[in-house]
């Protein structure tokens, strides 16, 4: 007989990995014991050499389903075990040994829902029921190693039933932290109303049209009838989103099936553990109120992530309006008493319980192209998993502005926090320094060098010059194309494709449509779109029309020929005429008209021109309502031309407005033209990415940018690089648009820290 110490690391805590590894030794027959300490399992283990190595090879082929194996690891044991195998209590390591991994909240398991429906168990009907394969997390956790004394159930002290299970190695709950029933557990609570009572109450209001505030996984959720468009109208007054799209919860995938176009990949995502909302093309529209997604072809999906939201389902028995808890750009609220001062605006009551939200997680959202994932918010049941980094010394990148996350980075792996929202208030912000704080304590990371932003406007920016560490200061577009490099751990040069909405370059002027030479640690621009004045500064983006104008007035002249008077006029003429007037004055004063060579902003410009967004509510807006026109129309692209300038290669982006213009006035439709757009943008880059492949860059490229959440557009585009025989590449796990930039800014300052080695 021989002793080995084993370690394992990973997301290895909350997942059922000890009870596994009991089960594991003592199949096997062997003697030892294992524990969590700080954010990985270790043990040891008694008897002959063939079997322990077995043993070591189970731990990693046959975890638990939550689990994520990065490392097994033997070596000599230091005592002799006592006979038999045994789970031993938690204990701390080293401080700073290790960086701790945190596993995300998971939706309720399969057996677990099994049991919420079966009269004859006594978690029958009760919303928090929960296993070793489900339940909460990250939402819960206050500390490592994961033991219930420290997660926000250690309130709730285990009944004699509860603790039987949680003790017997047979059973699936053993050491499951969260475990709870009704005798000893969280309950709901509806003013005086508790446990099934409240529910009734609550699912009374959402069926009669009213709307509900429900205290979720993450966070609260504004919940009303989805086919009630009355309901879904006094949300959006109430919640002040007058436009952006509802995701809709539906009971199973069946009901999913019947309101969507669901892929094999889009129903694996799904049904996953961390039931993202997913957008679907909708099938059966009359089946939901236009209200819940006005004007787009896409709804957002997901299946309940809880016991609670299951039995909300089965009692109002119809798809909800499912949404953050929170008014318009605000952070999704987590506390009770901030809901209830906050929320009250909006619901009509709040389905609260008294199990704390030590994190705040907002739903994930998902996309499928073709068959591959785009991550556009990276939250509940992804966050905080950790991903690959090649990162030695601690740090952080503290993001952008729209859709913050920050990224915790260190012993090669990046943790993406929270999805925060609009990082332009201070409720934003305090909720950011807050996740900051939270995340850096669990998992270890202190960090010892901030990545940020280039723009000094923004508050991320201006938190990491407050800081007393060392800052590297990251180009937003190079942030994004290397949030793609490093997902893919690419080591070399690439090309990369920045198409987003606005982004401060290093000349000082606004980026958004960039072709780099690039690798993790620098870059050099090669490619870009023409530049328009932006008339009004932020307030173009709100209004989309002003930006058009800004176009046609005022695009960089690079030997195109503007459309003439009598088609401008067409546009013009449709607009206030005091707002054109003043629009004229702007740009030929040069007043407030900054100068951006955005593909975003382009991308507004064209849904103005058709007549699909003149003024927006939300950042993306325009682009979406274009994408929806575009529909699955063929056309023939745009005129568009190639030119250089400045040493670099620039798109002509007023060739294809002339274009436009003339060829809707002789009356191609909508969609046609909207189809046409998307296609001459898709040649535009392959034409901009040959010249520079010409000039000798890499044949690998890198997408990355908000407007390729665009499917029609990340389709053409890629469809026609890899046709000229490129290697491309996009996010899957990293947010395609801010939501990445975090991550992006750790990868540069990574690379940046290891030449300094």
């Amino acid at each position: 007989m021989i002793v080995r110490a084993f370690r394992v690391d990973g997301i290895v805590q909350g997942v059922g990995f000890r009870p596994f590894v009991y089960r594991t030794a003592d199949a096997l027959g062997l003697d030892g014991w294992v524990a969590n300490v700080d954010g990985h399992v270790e043990g040891e283990v008694a008897g002959d050499a063939r079997t322990i190595e077995e043993f070591a090879a189970l731990l990693g082929s046959d975890a638990p389903p939550l689990a994520r194996v990065r490392r097994v690891a033997l070596s000599n044991g230091r005592t002799t075990p006592e006979k038999g195998f045994r789970v031993q209590r938690s204990a701390s390591g080293h401080p700073g040994a290790a960086v701790r991994e945190i596993p995300p909240d998971a939706a309720i398991c399969d057996a677990c829902l099994r049991e919420l429906y079966d009269p004859a168990d006594r978690r029958y009907q009760y919303p928090f029921i929960n296993c070793t394969d489900c339940g909460p997390r990250a939402t819960i956790i206050e500390g490592l190693p994961y033991d219930r004394s420290r997660t926000t159930m250690r309130g709730f002290p285990l009944c004699p039933a509860c603790a039987a299970e949680y003790a017997d190695p047979a059973d699936r709950r053993f050491h499951a932290e969260p475990v709870a029933c009704p005798v000893c557990g969280p309950r709901t609570a509806w003013d005086e109303l508790r446990g099934a009572d409240a529910l009734k109450a609550a699912a009374t209001v959402v069926a009669d049209g009213g709307i509900v505030a429900l205290k979720g996984l993450g966070g609260y959720q504004l919940v009303c009838d989805a086919t009630d468009g009355a309901a879904v109208t006094r949300m959006r007054s109430r919640k002040h989103r007058p436009s952006k799209p509802f995701a809709i919860m539906v009971s199973d995938i069946g009901t999913a099936a019947r309101l969507a176009r669901v892929s094999g990949a889009e129903r694996a995502v799904l049904t996953s553990p961390a039931r993202p909302v997913v957008l679907l093309v909708a099938r059966h529209r009359h089946a939901i109120a236009p209200e819940v997604a006005p004007g787009v072809p896409r709804t957002g999906l997901f299946l309940p992530t809880t016991g609670l939201h299951h039995l909300l389902l089965d009692q109002v028995d119809r798809p909800l309006v499912v949404t953050s808890g929170n008014l318009s750009d605000e952070p999704i609220a987590v506390d009770d008493a901030e809901a209830f001062g906050t929320l009250a605006r909006v619901a009509d009551g709040l389905l609260t319980h008294d199990r704390p939200i030590r994190a705040r997680y907002d739903d994930s959202v998902l996309r499928i192209a073709g068959r591959q994932r785009i991550t556009v918010r990276r939250a509940r049941g992804l966050a905080p998993a950790p991903l690959p980094l090649d990162a030695r010394t601690p740090l952080a990148g503290v993001g952008a502005q729209l859709k913050h996350t920050f990224t915790l980075a260190g012993d090669n792996r990046a943790y993406v926090g929270p999805h925060t929202g609009d990082l332009s208030d201070m409720a934003t912000y305090e909720a950011f320094r807050r996740s900051y704080s939270d995340l850096k304590r669990l998992t270890g990371i202190e960090p010892a060098v901030l990545a940020h932003d280039l723009h000094p406007g923004y508050l991320s920016t201006q938190w990491a010059r407050e800081q007393p560490l060392r800052r590297i200061p990251v180009q937003h577009h190079h942030a994004h194309v290397a949030a793609v490099a490093a997902e893919h751990g690419l080591k070399g040069p690439f090309l990369g494709v920045a198409y987003d909405g606005l982004g401060l370059g290093d000349d000082g002027t606004l980026w958004g449509g960039e072709i780099l030479l690039a690798d993790l640690s620098g870059y050099r621009r090669v490619g870009r779109f023409a530049t328009a004045p932006l008339p009004g500064g932020d307030a173009a983006v709100r209004h989309p029309s002003r930006t058009a104008l800004g176009h046609l007035l005022n695009t960089e002249p690079l030997g195109t020929t503007p459309p003439s008077p009598a088609l401008v006029r067409r546009f013009t003429g449709r607009l206030a005429p005091s707002e054109a007037a003043a629009v004229r004055v702007m740009v030929a004063r040069g007043v407030n008209c900054p100068l951006a060579s955005s593909a975003g902003r382009l991308f507004d410009a064209v849904a103005a021109l058709l007549g699909l967004a003149d003024s927006v509510s939300y950042e993306g807006e325009a682009a979406v309502r274009l994408e929806a026109a575009a529909g699955t129309a063929r056309a023939e692209p745009l005129a568009h031309r190639i030119t250089r300038a400045g040493g670099v290669w620039v798109y002509d982006s007023m060739s294809t407005l002339a274009d436009l213009l003339t060829r809707r006035a002789s009356g191609e439709p909508v969609p046609e033209l909207a189809a046409a757009f998307h296609l001459t943008l898709a040649h535009v880059t392959a034409d901009l990415v040959a010249r520079a492949v010409e000039d000798g860059a890499p044949h690998t490229v890198c997408l990355g940018g908000g407007c390729f959440v665009n499917g029609r557009l990340l389709g053409e585009v890629g469809r026609l690089l890899r046709s000229q025989g490129l290697r491309v590449l996009f996010g899957h796990e990293v947010p395609v648009g801010d939501g990445g930039i975090s991550y992006g800014q750790a990868a540069v300052a990574a690379a940046r820290l290891a030449k300094e080695r």
